[in-house]
């Protein structure tokens, strides 16, 4: 699995990150301050939550003055969710098989490979 992907899921791991991007999702830009008010956690807590979001590229930052502004991007969730598609579509094929094998040994008869 490419290293980019491992961070992506690395941070989503974390329930206050995947409300973080929500937060963001659903605005153009927020600062941390902005963030933090939102959540249960502090100020500090909030700044360490987005250097992991932004290491993995789900967010990105912009100085505007004195404050930096937080936005979304999406584009490292298209990857991971690119990946678990793949990995989807592997499974779906091995429980197809293993489904044939049982129905072949419940009758007898191996059906063929699809």
């Amino acid at each position: 699995m490419d290293a980019r992907v491992d961070e992506v899921f690395g941070a989503l791991a974390d329930p206050t990150r995947r409300f973080v991007l929500e937060l963001l999702a659903g605005r153009e830009s927020a600062s941390q301050s902005e963030l933090a008010a939102q959540l249960p956690v502090t100020r500090q807590a909030v700044a360490k939550h987005l250097s992991t979001l932004r290491a993995a590229g789900l967010v990105r930052s912009e100085r505007r003055g004195r404050e930096t502004r937080y936005a979304l991007d999406g584009r490292p969730l298209d990857d991971a969710a690119a990946w678990l598609e793949r990995v989807g579509s592997e499974w779906d094929e091995r429980l197809a098989a293993l489904a044939r094998h049982v129905a072949g040994r419940s009758t007898g008869v191996t059906p063929p490979a699809a």
